[in-house]
């Protein structure tokens, strides 16, 4: 429904030689980074202040921090700025930490850099999700309930409903409304809320406004008729997840505006959808004009999902001259990341995978890959483990989990939808949940990037595990990569009690393969104990494979470079 956000523009500022060559380093790596110059290194850096989303100055912190002093306005609309120092040894995120995505340009400027970055955030230091860096706004004094989690004093979380949360430390307790209101508080809700200086209050998105209009209608009406309505039902704005309306609509300029200036979609539906939703308030005039009895009501009931049994109709159709606008409040949807880890070390996780492991408040996985990640998870993170054989159970237990209404990470090795959790997990995950895949390095890529190129030209991944596919269906495929030429990898290849497949499927590809094809075993792809071993299909020993292994066979035009497996990719420049 939306685009994807613009990369920011970053303003690099140096005055040496060896901060330009540092600078020189980041903007060929990104385009949306430019150096800044001016009459002075001041004027440059008030430039690049100006004129851009962030700021990485090689500079020293004490001349950034002078210069920019009298610029600061607002956490929330000045530029993050990074520091770097001479010898390019620290990234320091200087401001806009949170707010302005310091922190994480730090990280990525000290990773261009061969840098350490420098992280001073109190929550980031320790592990904590800060109240400003959950996606949701956050009002009220959201500095003074960050310090008291920080400092482990009583918080009183009351929320409105089940919402996706990460992990938060055992010193933030649920507790209902009524309770004595003394200490600090953090309200998960889309009421307007009287503050007070302990009562930091998140905006979940829970509202959608369904918004119908005449042809030419003003923004400046629809805007209007909208901020009235929200106010005199007491809802806050922050809480909007999209406007909707007709799809006949998707071009009124002053509904599309409106949504611009909120900063959320506009969602909208065909009249055939919008007719079937029950709506107190039809019209007949409307469905002359549109072909549905409401657009307001229907579309704020559908909302983005087209899932009207979900939401609750708050505010009627209410309208001026030209718009009309229907509120309605949406139930919380639960959070199902499937995360693949990719296939062991560390420096191959992505960092998507890292980022929904510390949105999550539970994560489900088996035993030996949670142990991998144990160190990237929040505190207070509940950890639902299990041993091997046991992936239906997981994979349940992560859907009920969310079902529930929690944020939920399903972790599995490699990619998780390459034989690992996504499939089982999706099987029983259903539209009441929100769904994220993040994809991870398979094993397969992982071994073929350790043995050359096998995989330059099309390739067959077969699981050789007969616990759940019958032999014979797997014989079938087999003979279809050998007679399709293909490279074929063999996931699960052999194991103590299944020691005989791994034989029968090279001898089903040594009927259609010459005897020297290459063959490569790897075993732990980095992992500790990686091991390689090349061969062909004549002279490869099953017994130096296990299920710790990847087996990969190459095609009748796979060959051996220098120790490395090549499948020449046939382009015909080459000839």
């Amino acid at each position: 429904m939306t685009d994807q956000n613009p990369p920011p523009r970053i303003g690099l500022v140096a005055a040496t030689a060896a901060g330009r060559r540092h600078a020189h380093i980041v903007a060929a790596a990104w385009p949306h980074a430019r150096l800044v110059e001016g009459e002075s290194v001041a004027d440059a850096l008030r430039t690049a202040w100006v004129e851009g989303d962030a700021v990485v100055a090689f500079l020293a912190t004490g001349a950034v921090v002078r210069i920019l002093a009298p610029l600061l306005a607002d956490k929330h609309g000045d530029p993050a700025v990074v520091v770097v120092d001479e010898a390019a040894r620290h990234a320091v995120a200087l401001l806009g930490g949170h707010a302005g995505g310091g922190n994480d340009l730090a990280e990525a400027v000290a990773a261009l850099l061969d840098a350490r970055p420098v992280i001073t955030t109190a929550t980031d230091a320790v592990g904590l999700p800060g109240l400003d860096t959950l996606g949701w706004p956050a009002q009220g004094a959201v500095a003074a309930v960050s310090r008291a989690i920080l400092d482990g004093e009583p918080v009183r979380l009351i929320a409105d409903a089940h919402w996706p949360l990460p992990a938060l430390p055992p010193n933030v307790q649920a507790t209902d409304e009524d309770a004595v209101n003394a200490g600090y508080r953090l309200l998960v809700t889309d009421r307007v809320v009287p503050l007070d200086g302990r009562t930091a209050v998140l905006r979940p998105p829970s509202l959608v406004a369904g918004v119908g209009a005449s042809r030419g209608v003003p923004a400046a009406e629809v805007a209007e008729l909208l901020h009235r309505v929200l106010a005199e039902a007491g809802l806050s704005a922050a809480s909007l997840r999209c406007l909707a309306s007709a799809d006949v609509k998707a071009d009124e300029a002053g509904i599309r505006s409106t949504a611009d200036a909120l900063g959320v979609p506009l969602v909208t539906w065909p009249a055939t959808r919008l007719a079937a939703v029950d709506v107190p308030h039809p019209s007949e005039v409307v469905r002359a004009a549109v072909g549905t009895p409401s657009v307001a009501e229907a579309a704020a009931l559908l909302g983005p999902a087209g899932r009207p049994d979900d939401a609750t109709l708050l505010v009627g159709k209410t309208a001026t001259a030209m718009a009309t606008v229907a509120v309605a409040r949406h139930a919380p949807r639960g959070r199902l990341a499937v995360v693949g880890l990719g296939p062991g070390a560390a420096d191959l996780r992505t960092p998507r995978a890292v980022a929904e492991l510390r949105r999550a408040a539970v994560v489900v996985g088996l035993d030996q890959y949670l142990d991998q990640v144990r160190d990237v998870l929040r505190p207070g993170t509940r950890v639902l483990s299990s041993g091997l054989g046991a992936e239906e159970a997981r994979a349940r237990a992560a859907v009920a989990e969310a079902v529930a209404g929690r944020a939920v990470a399903l972790v599995g090795s490699g990619d998780a939808g390459v034989y690992a959790m996504a499939s089982p997990a999706l099987e029983y995950a259903d539209e009441r949940i929100d769904v994220v895949g993040v994809p991870g390095v398979t094993a397969a890529l992982a071994a073929g990037a350790l043995l050359g190129a096998p995989l330059g030209h099309d390739h067959a991944y077969v699981s050789l595990s007969d616990l759940h596919t019958p032999w014979e269906v797997i014989e079938r495929r087999v003979t279809a990569a050998a007679e399709g030429d293909f490279v074929t990898l063999f996931y699960n290849p052999r194991s103590r009690a299944r020691d005989w497949q791994l034989g029968k499927a090279l001898g089903i590809l040594a009927a259609h393969r010459p005897p020297d094809t290459p063959v490569g075993v790897v075993r732990n792809a980095s992992r500790p104990g990686e091991r390689l071993h090349l061969a062909t299909l004549a002279t490869l020993d099953p017994a130096v494979v296990d299920m710790y292994s990847v087996v990969v066979v190459g095609n009748s035009d796979t060959r051996v470079v220098a120790g490395r497996m090549v499948t020449p990719r046939g382009y015909r420049w080459r000839s």
